[in-house]
């Protein structure tokens, strides 16, 4: 049974727990539980992380910890009850635990490692505090420790500052809001601006002296000196070197590191310099025999020098090298240091061996015991101290010193009797009373231990030593009276025995016999002579004698035998003990000279402060005693004595000694009668204040009044004790006159001089610390009343100058700081004061520092939850004197400009944060009373509206984010919660007081956007927040935003009609609040909109504006992140449910389905522009927005952005093409006019024209980069029309120029042809703007299908790629999926002129093929009914399916939706006629590519021949025969007739066209090829035999091949063996086609007649004229033949037809297949079949893989009508006709034209298998079987040829050409109902007439089907030139073609119009 838990609460989950068994919660280690209940070792609970799902787990996995439980039952918090710092760091830890994998994946590795290490180091402390073995003080280390760890991390991951008192989190509920204030700037502060330092500290460490030939044993003193004094300042570190320059003792660290410390910040400047001074040990002269002087010497050797402010600019570790100096003469080695500091270089140079000294040196700041603690590793390994020279800048008392510096400063002595000058050496000994030598007190420096004597260093023949070298004597002070330095002189002898001769001697006593020591300064000794063997053990022998020239000169009478040798030293005494004062002794001995008790007390005040803060005990018993003795006497001169040193330890040098004082005072002062005398005497001075001239011995005593006091209180406590409280009384009033008198001198007001105003002031800052004494022996409410008399004395403000109204602020402030204000009734008697003096300097606006301070100080005292009465009763004070000052003092600092410097804006930041913590402390402790008071106390509406306003604008102010730094959120959310509660009591007063009649706009305007802004704050949105954040935020305050939203409409819903004041002002504010994603607060709030359009409705008939704001905040709002998914659903639902009932139910449907799709819209775009998506999707979305603004919501101003947006987006992504027709947008809305236009997104003010000019000029360079050349050549034309029209003529022949350039680059440069793919997107999960559409996209350059694939599988990463070309079913739109199906589809052009035109260069026609291109389309093969498996084409069907875009390719985007598709069904049989006339088409255009040598390689023709050849012999083309003309079939479907004739043309015509490109192929064939070439010929016959055309050929004249190149060849006269005698008679050159192959050729002769002729064609192409003239003639056929060919042979011919679909049907014209993958596509352009301009064929480039494309959407008549003439074919019609002129070829005559003007295929009756009467030689239309080469394989299987595009398919997937019809001559020879023969041409030549005559109808040749004029033949038959037609027009100009287009956009010429979404003025482009 479960049980509810009583003490298992909380646990932590030590072993991860899968939950697998029912109701298994799942646990991590690591997570915290809360316990709920329990059941045989099981708990039931929830894991903190997610405290929503509850279930169970074992007990065993979780460690149970201590905790408190608050609400208990359902609601109840249970609080670890540990350490609050272990509870801080193990929340704070996990946070950072995500965080941190974060910084890993952002791939922030520096910062991840650093956290990474301060995590395991919080971790180690988290554990020691665990542990609970530390010491108090170590625990508070640690702590401190953690904190600053925590702290670090929080900053560096961005997180909230942390409020600490004693290193606890605060819980900001249990301070005030003034004391949070502070903990936070304290913090901040501390994380901000680090505290400078004041000592400093210089850690030394000698490496090593690296020299070229040291040899000798050195020493190293290193000092520091200041060059502007020319003195050391430190004592010396000295360390011995040994032979090889590295520290003799390298074990011991202290005696090579040093730390001089306690280095003031005024000694890190330039002129301190680190001096290195090096001596050597060892011979006199460095050069000397080794063995010339067994004695060492100490001798100088070299100097260094470094200045410390070297080291300031970097603190660095490194070895320093400093580079050694010596002297140019040793006597001027005491100065070397300065000489190079000077620079003085001709008094130094290098050392002779060039030495480096190895130095480390670092600058450490903070004090000694800072430094031991940071530094540790120093300390430990040992490192020496060296001091400054003296007492530090601050003396602390118990410092025990008693130091003696000496200083050998030099010698004169004589030479003694010899010829040179001496060696000297001094030796120095410290010599007791007793006449013994004292031990190892001689210290050279830190770093050397003491030693007993002192040996200088010696300079070589010297008379006039001088060796400036200090030495320290810490010598006991027991030790000092009656000790000696004795100091004896050595000559050293530089000769073989080297010895050391004494000369002479000095002493100096330490101490004077009246006490005094040694004064410091400089003393010159008298040198005594004496003999080398004089004993100086016994010291009485000298001690009488004279020491020192001073004394000597002194005393005149004492005569010295020699005094001119002399001995000079300097001293200096640092001693805590001794002193060298006289009077300082005599005042101390004042019992001994009574009499001097006067002088002693006068001289006190010349005496240093540091000899008597030095025996300050000794001197205060001096005064009070001689106070006792007489006070009459000595009242006033004691009392002025101990005014001085009371001032003296104000001093910061003495400050410390207050303590002493103290001390002093509590223990050992033991003055009881002192009191009356201090008392009368300071009541004295405070009387003759207003009278005195002179103020300052008065200001001195005012300013030790404290102590004074302290004085007076204790000397009257003392009295009391020993009278038992006898004169308590009199005290009083002596106290209370004494007060009085104060009272009296502050009331005064100074009249001229400000002497006595400076006194006040002086009185006024050291008065509050007088409080604690007073409070020793008065009451409370005394004290606080005489202080409340004495502060309420003060003159009023005005007649105040500054200086004192800021010391009495100050003095106000200490007051409020004081003991005495703490108990709440001295505070109760004093806040008046307070508060009185603050209200007079806020409302002048003065200290505003010191008052913000004051106030703080205030509300600290009072806490959050003091409901005590005097607390309510001060606040009723607070908030009547200051609430109103307050507010208005808040308004005037924040609306001040903000000062520059930095510092003066953090102060000016400061006192605004204090303000608003004081406001909003007060506002915290206001209870309902109080709002009601504060309420009532307004007289008026007016005031009450002002006070309003003013609080409104003032929470505004503190809601700005700049009010608080950005991670004080602990700050931000009380003070939140503050305002709203405020807020709810206010807005009770707003509806009572100013609705109806006094409705109030502007403050219930302030109050609305007020919300509104508290709402939209940062630190309000939970979502942002991590989980554990949310739920501390949620605990404590609620969702504050969901409060003030309720609030709002609650106040909404009050306001009635005035609610149209508001509308639509307050619809952006409403909208952005219902943007926040918290689902209560947008139920709240959005219902509001419903109310806005009701009233605007009722107001208006509309809610225009209201649309209108919605929308157009809606975009920017958007834009900033704002709203999502859910937010849209929410306010579609919402607003739909409200308006159900509304009469204007539709029109409001209609404005939220318009919202709705624009937030869909905008979602998309914001989610498509961040960082990570490609620039196609936010092309595509921008394009979608764009139009919606356009089209449905008519908002030019936004249409303009996005089209500048657009266009940024194009630029990025380099699609120059799109970003001109994307700004053309823009230009389009302009016009060319002067109306000037405002300054807009980048452009300046300017007028329309101006800005058109600019866009123009824009869009043209865009169109120049992406090669869209002719579109801009219009607008270049545009533009100068313009320049011309304004006479601009140096602009105007610019823009001639850049028209001309782009000519050039159009017939110049190549230009790649885009591939265009079909795109579908299919899913839910796609973007609104491409959910469920189909879009057709231009691919880029060499984009093939597979790279586009991979392109759009890589902008949507979670696609599926469809593997099929199947419409999708409904089931893959509704998937919550993304699925995309790609597939390849052809462009057809919309027009064919240019295209088909004669002469124009493939360069300009492929520009027209892939530009303005609406329709689309592609080919889908299928079997219908049983597949045959002998011949699979019996069931082949196409499914052919048009596209029909939105919008032409290219334009604003690179891809357009796809508006209608239409689906036709291709029957076998237009397949097989579609797949010859591709492979037809693909043979020309190779053998043309062969021919005029545009290929480099002949083996793609070569491939293609084989693939056709190879296929046909193989049975290829005969499947066709079987499938299509065997009688069944023919039978079956008789309306196929004209089908099957024009498969019966194809066929022939491929003959044809593989016999002329054997040809051309054997011309052009490799001798490696050859054989390859044979076998093809060899084939070719075989293929023709089995195909059987020679008995096809009697009774069907074959049609020639129309090649580009002219018309069919005709044979010249150079073979006239080939005609009869007579001339009348043609002999006709047969085509091979009409012979077996065995009986008419041989390979070889094949080869060489057709190569004979194809060596001799041009491709010259003659005019149109020439044809009409032509004769016709049986042989034009021919291919080849037994004549020689011409030598000449040019061609030209009308090309009016080849290829024209018969079918009359629209649908059935659709003859092209496209696939998936066009790949290898035969290029065209050499093959232009020209037709109407409704069907047009799209030729590609030469060489780009292209086939033609036509529009079969025309019947044949139409196809036949106003036909141009063809460029190449084989027969040369200018041969024809000179043959015809010369007489040598007699035409036979052409028959009569039948009249029909009707399709031939109209009539078409289907053909008989054996038509008889055409030719002798019988044969069957079955046995012509044409050859699709592709359909090789039995099935269709996924990688057929259809499908692939490979290089032998004859479906091309881009389009067809036909080129031969057959259907026209058979309708003339069976139908015998046609109408007879209409006129012909006239022909020349004696012929003519018999053909005329004759009645048997001649073998048709192509000329007599030709002329035939009144029945349009197909095209491959004829050549239709009327003899009245008009000369083709000249080649368009660019986009001439397509002039409809440039005046209705790229609008297609559809039957029906197509309506427009953006119609565009300049729409050409």
């Amino acid at each position: 049974m479960w049980i509810p838990t009583e003490h298992e609460k909380y646990g932590v989950v030590i072993a991860s727990f899968r939950g697998t068994v029912p109701y298994g919660l799942s646990l991590e280690i690591g997570d915290t539980v809360q316990i709920l209940e329990k059941c045989d070792g099981w708990y039931r609970g929830f894991a903190l992380k997610n405290p929503n799902i509850k279930g169970i787990f074992p007990s065993s996995y979780v460690h149970l910890k201590n905790a408190c439980v608050k609400n208990k039952g359902q609601f109840e918090m249970v609080i670890p009850t540990e350490d609050s710092v272990i509870t801080e760091m193990t929340s704070t830890l996990r946070d950072w635990g995500t965080m941190w994998k974060q910084l890993y994946v952002r791939n922030e590795g520096d910062l991840f490692h650093r956290l990474w290490h301060i995590m395991n180091e919080i971790l180690d402390l988290r554990r020691q505090v665990l542990v609970g073995h530390l010491t108090h003080d170590r625990m508070k280390d640690v702590k401190r420790h953690i904190t600053a760890r925590l702290d670090w991390g929080n900053e560096q991951l961005g997180l909230d500052l942390v409020p600490r008192k004693e290193y606890a989190m605060v819980d900001p509920e249990d301070i005030s809001i003034t004391e949070l204030y502070r903990l936070m700037e304290h913090r901040h502060r501390k994380k901000d601006t680090p505290v400078q330092a004041s000592s400093h500290h210089l850690f030394v460490q000698m490496k090593s002296l690296m020299c070229s030939n040291l040899g000798e044993e050195l020493e190293v003193i290193f000092s520091l000196f200041d060059s502007k004094e020319n003195r050391p300042i430190s004592e010396r570190f000295f360390l011995r070197l040994n032979r090889n320059g590295l520290p003799k003792a390298p074990d011991k660290p202290e005696r090579h590191c040093s730390l001089f410390v306690d280095l003031g910040s005024s000694e890190l400047r330039r002129d301190i310099y680190i001096t290195v001074h090096i001596i050597r040990i060892g011979r006199m002269g460095a050069g000397e025999k080794k063995n010339a002087c067994s004695v060492q010497y100490r001798r100088p050797f070299g100097c260094a020098v470094l200045s410390i402010a070297d080291l300031l600019t970097g603190e660095t570790k490194d070895d320093l090298i400093l580079k050694v100096y010596m002297c140019n003469t040793e006597s001027e080695w005491y100065q070397i240091h300065e000489n190079i500091i000077k620079k003085l270089n001709a008094r130094y140079n290098l050392t002779g061996s060039n030495a480096g000294l190895a130095v480390s040196l670092q600058l450490l700041h903070g004090d000694i015991e800072q430094i031991r603690r940071e530094y540790s590793s120093v300390f430990s390994h040992g490192v020496s101290i060296t001091r400054k020279l003296g007492f530090s800048n601050i003396i602390m008392p118990g410092e025990m010193r008693n130091d003696l510096y000496i200083t050998i400063e030099r010698g004169e002595f004589e030479k003694g009797g010899k010829s040179v000058a001496r060696n000297v050496e001094v030796t120095m000994f410290i010599v007791e009373s007793g006449g013994q030598t004292l031990k190892d007190y001689i210290s050279f420096g830190s770093g050397e231990p003491p030693a007993s004597e002192y040996h200088s260093f010696v300079l070589y023949h010297n008379n006039s030593p001088r060796w400036s070298e200090l030495l320290k004597l810490p010598i006991p002070v027991d030790k000092f009276r009656g000790a000696h330095i004795r100091f004896e002189f050595r000559h050293c002898s530089t000769k073989e025995k080297g010895e050391k001769k004494l000369f002479g001697f000095s002493f100096v006593p330490l101490m004077q016999e009246d006490g005094r020591t040694l004064p410091d300064g400089t003393h010159e000794l008298i040198v005594h002579k004496c003999e080398e063997n004089t004993n100086l053990q016994d010291t009485t022998r000298y001690l009488k004698l004279p020491f020192s020239k001073g004394i000597l000169l002194g005393n005149s009478n004492q005569t010295m035998k020699a005094t001119k040798e002399s001995f000079w030293i300097t001293s200096f005494l640092c001693s805590t003990k001794l002193t060298q004062n006289g009077d300082m002794l005599d005042l101390l001995k004042w019992r001994t000279h009574p009499d001097k008790i006067t002088g002693c007390l006068s001289k006190l005040k010349e005496i240093d402060g540091s000899e008597i803060v030095k025996f300050l005990q000794d001197t205060l018993d001096t005064l009070f005693g001689i106070l006792d003795e007489n006070s009459q006497k000595y009242g006033s001169k004691v009392f002025d004595s101990l005014v001085h040193i009371i001032n003296l330890l104000q001093d910061s040098k003495f400050h410390h000694f207050k303590p002493v004082m103290d001390t002093y005072i509590e223990s050992h002062f033991a003055g009881a009668l002192a009191y009356r005398d201090l008392i009368k005497v300071l009541k004295w001075y405070v009387d003759r204040i207003t009278e005195a001239e002179r103020q300052e011995h008065i200001q001195e005593v005012l300013k030790a009044q404290e102590y004074i006091f302290k004085y007076i209180v204790q000397s009257r406590r003392l009295f009391s004790l020993a009278t038992g409280g006898q004169n308590e009384e009199e005290f009083r009033c002596c106290i209370q006159e004494l007060l009085m008198s104060v009272r009296f001198f502050l009331s005064q007001e100074s009249k001229g001089s400000g002497a006595l105003s400076q006194s006040q002031a002086v009185f006024l800052s050291s008065f509050p610390a007088v409080y604690s004494e007073l409070l020793k022996l008065f009451d409370v409410r005394e004290v606080a009343n005489l202080v409340q008399d004495t502060l309420g004395s003060l003159p009023t403000i005005v007649h105040v100058d500054d200086s004192l109204q800021a010391v009495k602020l100050q003095c106000i402030g200490k007051t409020v700081e004081s003991q005495l204000y703490t108990n709440p009734d001295s505070r109760y008697i004093l806040l008046p004061v307070v508060l009185h003096h603050l209200h007079m300097h806020l409302q002048e606006q003065k200290d505003l520092i010191v008052c913000a301070r004051i106030l703080s100080n205030v509300f600290c005292l009072i806490k959050k939850n003091s409901s005590e009465k005097s607390v309510l009763e001060e606040i009723d004070v607070i908030v009547a004197s200051l609430l109103d000052i307050l507010l208005r003092t808040i308004l005037e600092i924040t609306s001040r400009p903000q000062p520059s410097g930095s510092s003066m804006r953090l102060q000016f930041q400061d006192v605004t944060g204090e303000f608003v913590a004081c406001l909003l402390s007060l506002l915290r402790q206001m209870t309902d009373r109080h709002y009601q008071q504060l309420l009532d106390s307004f007289n008026t509406k007016e005031e009450l509206r002002d006070f309003l306003l003013q609080i409104f604008t003032v929470f505004r102010i503190l809601i700005r984010p700049e009010m608080f730094p950005k991670d004080w959120t602990v700050m931000r959310l009380v003070a939140n919660n503050v305002i709203i509660t405020t807020v709810l009591y206010l807005s009770d007063a707003l509806r009572k007081n100013f609705l109806n009649e006094n409705f109030d706009y502007k403050i219930w305007d302030s109050y609305f956007y007020l919300a509104v802004i508290f709402i939209n704050q940062l630190c309000l949105q939970l979502e942002m927040f991590t989980p554990s954040k949310k739920k501390k935020v949620l605990e404590k305050y609620g969702d504050m935003r969901v409060t003030m939203g309720c609030e709002i409409f609650s106040m909404w819903q009050n306001l009635g009609e005035h609610k149209l004041h508001f509308i639509p002002a307050l619809i952006g504010p409403f909208l952005e609040v219902t943007l926040i994603p918290q689902p209560d607060l947008r139920n709240v709030m959005i219902p509001i909109f419903h109310d806005m359009m009701d009233w605007e409705q009722r107001r208006s008939g509309n809610f225009k504006q209201v649309e209108a704001k919605l929308i157009d905040k809606l975009d920017s709002l958007m834009s900033e992140g704002k709203g999502d998914e859910t937010y849209r659903e929410l306010f579609n639902s919402i607003l739909l449910k409200k308006i159900e009932r509304e009469t204007w139910r539709e029109s409001g449907v209609s404005l939220i389905a318009t919202v709705t799709r624009l937030m869909e819209r905008l979602l998309d775009y914001r989610d498509c522009m961040k960082m990570g998506e490609v620039d196609g999707k936010k092309i595509g979305c921008t394009v979608s927005l764009l139009n919606f603004y356009k089209t449905e919501l008519n908002k030019e101003e936004m249409y303009i952005r996005y089209i500048h947006k657009l266009y940024d987006l194009h630029l990025k992504a380099q699609n120059f093409t799109e970003a001109a027709y994307t700004l053309l947008l823009y230009d389009e809305l302009l016009e060319w006019s002067d109306r000037p236009l405002r300054e807009f997104l980048t452009y300046p003010m300017q007028t329309e024209w101006q800005r058109k000019e600019h866009l123009h000029l824009a869009i043209i360079q865009n169109f120049d980069r992406g090669k869209c050349w002719e579109n801009g050549i219009i607008l270049c034309r545009k533009i100068a029309e313009q320049y011309e029209s304004y006479y601009d003529y140096r602009n105007l022949s610019k823009m001639r120029m850049m028209e001309a350039s782009l000519y050039d680059k159009i017939m110049d440069q190549q230009r790649l042809e885009p591939e265009f793919f079909r795109v579908g997107f299919y899913g839910k999960k796609f973007p609104f703007f491409l959910r469920n559409k189909e879009f057709v996209c231009r691919g880029h350059d060499y984009e093939r299908l597979e790279a586009f694939q991979q392109r759009m599988l890589n902008e949507f990463p979670h696609a599926i790629a469809m593997q099929h070309a199947n419409q999708p079913d409904e089931t893959i739109f509704q998937a919550e999926a993304q699925y995309l199906q790609i597939y390849a589809v052809t462009p057809i052009p919309e027009s064919q002129e240019v295209l088909q035109r004669e002469g124009v260069p493939d360069n300009i026609k492929s520009f027209y093929k892939v530009n303005h291109i609406w329709k689309f389309r592609y080919d889908r093969p299928f079997h219908k009914g049983t597949k045959d498996k002998e011949n699979e084409f019996k069931s082949l069907w196409v499914e052919r399916t048009s596209l029909y875009l939105v919008q032409s390719l290219p334009g604003i985007s690179r891809w357009f939706e796809v508006e209608k598709r239409e689906v036709v069904e291709m029957s076998p049989l237009e397949n097989a006629i579609e797949v010859l006339e591709n492979k037809n088409q693909q043979l020309k255009t190779l053998i043309s590519q062969c021919q005029t040598r545009q290929m480099q390689n002949i083996n793609p023709l070569t491939m293609c021949l084989n693939g056709v050849i190879d296929a046909a012999v193989n049975g290829g083309v005969s499947r066709y025969q079987e499938a299509f003309f065997v009688k069944e079939y023919i039978l079956s479907h008789p309306e196929d007739g004209e089908k099957i004739a024009r498969l019966r043309e194809l066929m022939l015509e491929q003959a044809q066209i593989l016999e002329f490109g054997l040809a051309v192929h054997e011309k052009f064939v490799p001798q490696d090829m050859r054989p390859l070439h044979k076998k093809l010929v060899d084939q070719f016959f075989v293929m023709k035999s089995s195909l059987g055309i020679q008995e096809f050929s009697a009774c069907i004249q074959a049609s020639p091949v129309h090649f580009p190149n002219g018309s069919p060849r005709v044979c010249r006269n150079s073979a006239p063996a080939s005609m009869s005698p007579d001339g009348t008679r043609v002999i006709p050159r047969r085509s091979p086609l009409s012979y077996p192959a065995v009986n008419r050729y041989s390979s070889s002769s094949l080869s060489s007649q057709a190569s004979a002729e194809v060596s001799n064609i041009t491709g010259q192409s003659e005019s149109s004229d020439e044809v009409f003239n032509m004769q016709p003639s049986p042989s034009t056929s021919s291919l080849s033949s037994t004549h020689s060919a011409s030598p000449n042979v040019t061609s030209s011919a009308p090309s009016s037809a080849r290829a024209s679909p018969l079918l009359s049907d629209k649908h059935k014209h659709s003859r092209e297949n496209s696939c998936l993958s066009p790949r290898e596509r035969p290029c065209s352009a050499i093959y232009p079949t020209p037709v109407e301009p409704s069907q047009r064929l799209l030729f590609n480039h030469i060489g780009d893989g292209a086939l033609p494309r036509s529009d079969p959407n025309l019947s044949a008549p139409e196809k036949a009508v106003n036909p141009t003439p063809s460029s190449w074919s084989l027969d040369s019609g200018k041969e024809a006709k000179n043959m015809s002129d010369s007489g040598k070829l007699i035409s036979p005559p052409v028959p009569p034209r039948p009249t029909q003007t009707a399709s031939p295929a109209r009539h078409t009756t289907p053909v008989s298998p054996s038509p008889a009467g055409r030719s002798p030689l019988k044969g069957s239309v079955q046995s012509f079987t044409p050859s699709p080469v592709e359909y090789h394989s039995p099935g269709l299987s996924s990688n057929s040829p259809v499908l692939s595009g490979s290089y032998s398919s004859g479906i091309s997937s881009l389009s067809r050409c036909s080129t031969s019809e057959t259907s026209g001559f058979e309708n003339q020879v069976n139908d015998p109902s046609a109408p007879g023969p209409g006129p012909g041409p006239c022909y020349s030549g004696p012929e003519e007439p018999v053909r005329k005559e004759s009645k048997t109808p001649p073998p048709y040749s192509v000329y007599e089907r030709t002329l035939r004029r009144p029945v349009p033949l197909p095209h491959s038959l004829s050549i239709p030139v009327p003899p009245t037609a008009e000369p083709p027009a000249l080649p368009p100009k660019p986009l001439a073609a397509r002039s409809s287009h440039l005046e209705n956009g790229t609008r297609r010429t559809d039957p029906a119009p197509r309506p427009r979404p953006l119609p565009r003025k300049v729409s050409q482009l």
